[in-house]
């Protein structure tokens, strides 16, 4: 089905019921589940508001993740064009809790200073805490020594590091560099920019018939050629979950070294990259309920030793003369001139966060939101799936991109938004080279985090529904 994309005129649409603050609204979901919604005033407190999260459960007994953790997601509590928002938009950024919040506000308030620089009071605070930021990091991922962990302003800029310092100082001419086509964006250009000036050569690795990136092949691929292979975990898109531990053993046979891009997997599951023995791993705090404006580069010592500065300027020298400079130590060498120190804190107040929840219990918790997004996906008229089918063998990611038949993505988003409170994704993802594989230009896609619950679904294909009778209704 293949679509025009991002020159589309968005649909502007009226209201189609009016907004009334206090009355009550019952929507039937399904067959098995009702959710009845408040109208809140834009008045109402934050406490007040947590109160009402989405039908009761504990009439049958039990709580789900979702509800117990909505309430401290302030965010999640409000009305959007007259309708309880249904946030479904996490692939692209997670919300954040009150305690990152409060973490970030109180380093503002209390102790705002430069790091590093100071031997004051508030220096020597801001340097403490942005410094236990980077030991929560390593700590979370399992890394060795907090040392190994460099502050960034996203992985988009992770990946640009390793590319340009990496992989300037070690790729020559005819070296091998093998991706995916569902890598993202931010896996593919950095590459093909150091691709141009050293003369390696990338090679990707397309889909088998299960819509899920072909590891046989990547295995087949690899030889003494071979210098690096750049994958993801789990794919912003498909949803497919790869065998990462695998990939990197079969990349070490070969002396080649591995970047995980695990933007979708750190804040949704267990991930430890001594066990992985990953050689650089990527992620971004906001995806993970920490502040936008700053993610991480996790490089064996050796690595990072090994390489060159990316940026120069405050922070990085060891000592600086007219004709010559010479450079800190890992990880100062990559972290030129003054940090997001505030972000840093908020991304170490929001593992915090999730490690007091557990991150086993978040992802068992996903899977099966995952299989119920699916499931219920399924049951829309003329909708395609992308990605794996989930059975034994196959689990998928809390996400689900579609299209449906004959109206475009972007239709469905604002559609979905305007006339219900919807909050998904439409585009091409960053994952142009993916969608021209499967014939495609966009797509639709939901995405869910674990204080998403079964009745923000249930709410969802409701609308979706709707939104599809609309668009049929013109036919």
């Amino acid at each position: 089905m293949a679509m025009a994309m991002e020159g589309a005129a968005a649909l502007k649409l009226a209201p189609l019921r009016p907004f009334c603050p206090n009355s009550t609204l019952t929507l039937t979901t399904s067959s098995s589940s009702r959710a009845s919604f408040r109208r809140l005033s834009s008045s109402s407190s934050c406490s007040s508001l947590s109160v009402l999260a989405d039908s009761d459960p504990s009439a049958s007994g039990s709580l789900s993740l979702g509800h117990l953790t909505r309430p401290d997601f302030p965010i999640l509590h409000q009305e959007v064009n007259g309708s309880k928002l249904v946030y479904l938009d996490n692939a692209a950024t997670s919300q954040k809790p009150n305690s990152v919040l409060k973490a970030v506000q109180k380093y503002y308030q209390a102790h705002n200073s430069n790091v590093h620089r100071g031997i004051h009071f508030l220096s020597a605070k801001a340097t403490d805490e942005y410094e236990l930021a980077r030991k929560k990091v390593a700590e979370f991922i399992n890394a060795g020594d907090s040392r190994d962990i460099v502050f960034t302003r996203n992985a988009t800029e992770a990946i640009n590091l390793v590319a340009h310092s990496w992989g300037l100082s070690n790729l020559k001419p005819e070296d091998e560099i093998i991706l995916t086509i569902a890598e993202h964006h931010s896996a593919i250009v950095p590459w093909q920019i150091v691709s141009k000036k050293t003369g390696a050569i990338l090679k990707y690795v397309d889909l088998d018939g299960g819509e899920v990136p072909d590891v046989s092949k990547l295995r087949g691929m690899l030889s003494k050629k071979t210098k690096l292979v750049v994958v993801h975990h789990v794919s912003n898109m498909l949803a497919s979950i790869l065998p990462i531990e695998d990939i990197i053993q079969w990349a070490h046979d070969v002396q080649a070294k591995v970047l995980v891009d695990a933007c979708q997997s750190v804040p949704h599951m267990v991930v430890d990259v001594k066990a992985l023995d990953a050689d650089f791993l990527v992620a971004s705090s906001h995806k993970m309920c920490g502040p936008t404006g700053i993610g991480f580069l996790y490089g064996k010592s050796e690595l990072l030793t090994s390489m060159p500065p990316f940026l120069g300027g405050g922070e990085m020298i060891a000592d600086v003369f007219l004709d010559h400079s010479t450079y800190a130590e890992p990880p100062s060498r990559f972290e030129a001139g003054t940090p997001a120190i505030g972000e840093a804190i908020g991304l170490g107040a929001a593992i915090d966060y999730l490690s007091e929840i557990g991150m086993q219990k978040i992802h068992d918790y996903e899977m099966e939101l995952a299989n119920y997004l699916y499931e219920s996906l399924q049951s829309v008229p003329s909708v395609r799936i992308y990605g794996p089918k989930p059975s034994r063998n196959i689990g998928r990611a809390a996400l689900c991109s579609f299209n449906v038949e004959s109206i475009h993505p972007t239709d469905i988003a604002t559609f979905l938004d305007q006339q219900h409170g919807v909050a998904i994704r439409s585009g091409h993802h960053c994952a142009q080279p993916l969608h021209r594989f499967l014939g495609i230009s966009a797509s639709a896609r939901a995405s869910l985090y674990f204080y998403n619950t079964k009745e923000d679904v249930d709410n969802f294909i409701l609308a979706l529904n709707d939104t599809v009778s609309f668009f049929n209704s013109f036919k």
